[in-house]
């Protein structure tokens, strides 16, 4: 008796996977081909036959609305048989043959090995691609990755490509060709095999401690703007935007900052900044130049406003280095989110307003226009995100919402979201850990972009200014249902906290995060305080996302808190500035971090690129000087406060003859936005070479008649809570210590907590050491108010002898 899987369609919010199924055992008409000792394929030519119309060990799949059939054909490359899939009618989703989900059909495969996939085929449509599903040892099958776009052939040509590293936990594979076009596809004679290792064990070439954790260099020329902005330009060079600087001196002088720092050199040329940057938005367009949204309008005042957001915008050209003004947006947003969509437009949530209420006004770039279009043409739900709420594009043009955000609580409900732009609604996502001690954590889009999983990294608040967390979470938006689960803890380090650094303790971890994606698929996170801009944390690990886990690695020397940010540079390196504690000072001093794969052996290179201008769903030819295990793109870091939502690493599956390699290009612009990526390519050792600029190409490279690039179902069926728009208002009501800053003392430039460390007694002469340990000096009383009780003599003058004499315990 045969056993069918049961086919059928759920009915869901999005179309969903429909999976077309065939035979799994039974009676054969003809004997099977076996896989050969090379070919892991069973019947790869068709010839054995099976039921249900399908050959043996060979079944239907795909998905969506679409008209197909499925034919074994005599139109055959050898043999007598071959697969043609057709397409007639098609709104979504795709059709494919597959090998069977069985054990006794699908190939078995090894973690960490790669395998070079062939197929013979003929085409009709140029809207196809070879599809990958794994099957995990726990969660059971499910979609992979898709690796290769066909060209069209009238006749028989051969398709090869490689798969990424097998991923922890699977044991088995299955794959096909997927129609996603009206057309055809006709397949015949596939093969599947093991790529052999290529090189040997790497041979340290440093210490053995540079080996294992990598090495920190602090440059003997300091940074020479207050820069808390670095943008990666397509030229190599790194726009380090300051405006004053969160310097209330510079503000008032008008002296507003950017510097270009080239690290061919390690020179910096300091650029005219027409405007207060300070804590704006930013993200690079994809002709390479920088869009630079809102910034500050006006610093706080003791009793009155907080700060205050501008409407400007601008743009810096990286060819000039000169800033030029746009139109301006339709609200301030003074700490705004900044987001490439898949057809280089930008979209901007949150921040404050001109009058230091949150912004609740979507603002929208037109990258056809080159302006911000009026409020009419954008689509409003309404809803205050907070400041640089971290919106992550998704495989298909909707925004995740990590929950990792700057001041404060999280917004309301779950504190992460997924936001469909074109049909306007919010749904909320569960599962994120203490959502409301998120406050500066990192959110980022995990290596390779194509998995769509996401990782936040810990986080705290502010306002309450608890110890900082190690809660780390994960997510994959693949699943119909995403929610994040818990992830490892952070590893710990030393924590200064005034008397010089001492073990983490219990719980401790931190928040000012950065994380850095690295060429050989990793995330470095480092940096980072476990209190409101206090007391620096010395930690650095490196994130594995095939086995969820961190690995410790040297730490950055320097403080890294406040206004801080770590990104990757184009020679593999990482590069760290800033630091600008609660004293107001802040630190000039750059570090360089070596990751441990400088250190394992010679490097590859990438002796010739044909074309470094590439167009979606293309194959493009590059030439190595010795083998390589993959390659990918790396969008350059537009980074600020722990966030820089645009950073993804997209794989490039590779096809290899040689010292030739062909790397196959995604043909879904919301996968990789168009725009200048750092091409790498990495060794079996994860060796990387130093990375080529290419440019991927926008939406003028797909026409209108271009079926929608190949986006699979993911995240069809959250059940979280969903909203539509709020009623329109003008603005969310929003504290004027939002920044956790009291006003009450000292400068603008200083920032005293509105809440002490946990450890601190509620005492004036406790509040008054920890002042003094953190080096804040004298305070200034402004006005007649003192709301901590640093005061009680009344002299205006916070923690004199006076008031510590008379301290009292406070509420």
């Amino acid at each position: 008796m045969k056993t069918v899987r049961t086919l059928h369609t759920f009915r869901r919010r999005r179309t969903a996977l429909l999976a077309v199924t065939g035979l799994t055992a039974g009676l054969l008409l003809t004997s099977p081909e076996p896989a050969s000792a090379a070919n892991l394929v069973k019947n790869p030519g068709f010839e054995a036959d099976g039921t249900d119309g399908m050959p043996y060990c060979w079944e239907r799949s795909g998905w969506g609305d679409n008209d197909f059939t499925f034919t074994t054909t005599s139109d055959a490359h050898s043999g007598g048989k071959a697969m043609k899939v057709e397409l007639t009618r098609r709104v979504t989703g795709d059709r494919k043959a597959m090998f069977t989900e069985s054990t006794g059909c699908a190939p078995v495969v090894t973690p960490g090995k790669q395998y070079d996939l062939g197929v013979w085929y003929k085409s009709t449509t140029p809207d196809t691609a070879v599809t990958l599903f794994r099957h995990d040892t726990t969660a059971g099958w499910q979609y992979w990755t898709d690796l290769k776009t066909l060209d069209m052939s009238a006749s028989w040509a051969r398709a090869s490509v490689r798969t990424p590293e097998v991923p922890a936990g699977t044991d088995m594979i299955t794959w096909g060709v997927s129609v996603y076009g009206t057309g055809s596809v006709t397949t015949d004679d596939y093969t599947m095999e093991q790529v052999p290792d290529p090189l040997p064990p790497p041979q340290c070439t440093g210490t053995a401690d540079q080996c294992a954790n990598g090495g920190w260099q602090v440059l003997p020329t300091q940074n020479p703007v207050r820069s808390m902005h670095s943008v990666v330009l397509d030229n190599g060079k790194v726009l380090l935007i300051a405006g004053s600087g969160n310097s209330e001196e510079n503000f008032a002088a008008g002296t507003f900052t950017s510097a270009v720092y080239d690290p061919s050199s390690g020179s910096y040329q300091v650029i005219p900044t027409p405007k207060d940057m300070f804590c704006a938005g930013h993200v690079q367009l994809q002709d390479g130049r920088v869009l630079v949204m809102s910034g500050n309008k006006a610093y706080p005042v003791a009793g009155g406003h907080g700060y205050e957001g501008f409407k400007d915008s601008y743009i810096f050209d990286p060819a000039t280095e000169t800033y030029t003004r746009t139109n301006d947006l339709n609200d301030g947003h003074w700490y705004p989110s900044a987001t490439e969509l898949g057809n280089g437009d930008v979209i901007t949530f949150g921040g404050l307003r001109e009058d230091s209420t949150g912004s609740v006004t979507t603002d929208y770039w037109s990258d056809k226009d080159q302006q911000w279009l009026p409020t009419w043409k954008v689509n409003q739900t309404w809803s205050y995100w907070g400041l640089y709420p971290s919106m992550i594009l998704m495989q298909d043009g909707r925004l995740f919402y990590s929950g990792s955000h700057v001041f404060g609580n999280n917004i309301p409900g779950t504190g992460s979201a997924v936001y469909d732009y074109n049909a306007n609604t919010i749904t909320q996502i569960p599962g994120l850990q203490n959502k409301d001690e998120r406050d500066q954590s990192a959110g980022v889009l995990l290596p390779p972009a194509q998995d769509q999983k996401v990782l936040t990294v810990g986080g705290g608040n502010i306002d309450s200014n608890p110890d900082a967390n190690r809660l780390t979470d994960i997510i994959d938006l693949k699943q119909a249902n995403p929610q994040y689960v818990a992830g490892p803890p952070l590893p710990q380090g030393t924590v200064d906290l005034g008397n010089g650094p001492v073990a983490e303790t219990g719980n401790q971890g931190k928040m000012y995060v950065s994380t850095v994606l690295l060429p050989d698929g990793k995330v470095l996170e480092t940096g980072g305080a476990l209190h409101n801009r206090a007391n620096p944390v010395h930690e650095s690990s490196i994130f594995d996302p095939n086995t969820t886990t961190f690995a410790p690695v040297a730490a950055d020397p320097e403080a890294r808190g406040y206004h801080s940010s770590a990104f990757l540079l184009p020679d593999g390196r990482v590069m760290a500035t800033g630091d600008n504690p609660g004293n107001g000072t802040w630190n000039h001093n750059v570090s360089i971090y070596s990751p441990p794969y400088l250190f394992k052996g010679t490097r590859p290179t990438i002796t010739s690129l044909i074309d470094s201008r590439w167009t979606y769903g293309t194959t493009q030819r590059i030439t190595v000087d010795r083998p390589i295990a993959k390659a990918e793109l790396i969008r350059p870091a537009a980074v600020t406060h722990s966030s820089d939502p645009n950073q993804r690493f997209v794989d490039l599956p590779l096809s290899v003859d040689g010292n030739n390699v062909d790397l196959n290009v995604t043909s879904n612009p919301n996968l990789a936005p168009p725009g200048w990526y750092m091409l790498f390519a990495v060794d079996a050792n994860g060796v990387p070479s130093v990375a080529k600029w290419v440019h991927l190409q926008g939406p003028a490279a797909l026409s209108a008649s271009t079926p929608s690039a190949h986006v699979h179902s993911f995240a069809d069926s959250p059940t979280g809570r969903t909203t539509g728009p709020g009623s329109k208002r003008t603005s969310q009501r929003v504290s004027p210590a939002i920044s956790g800053c009291d006003r009450h003392y000292g400068s603008v430039n200083v920032c005293v907590p509105t809440v002490f460390p946990p450890e601190v007694e509620r005492t004036t002469a406790a509040r008054c050491a920890w002042l003094q340990q953190n080096d804040y000096g004298r305070l200034t009383v402004n006005g007649k108010d003192d709301p901590l009780g640093l005061d009680p003599n009344r002299d205006g003058m916070a923690c004199g002898k006076g008031d510590v004499s008379k301290s009292r315990g406070l509420r």
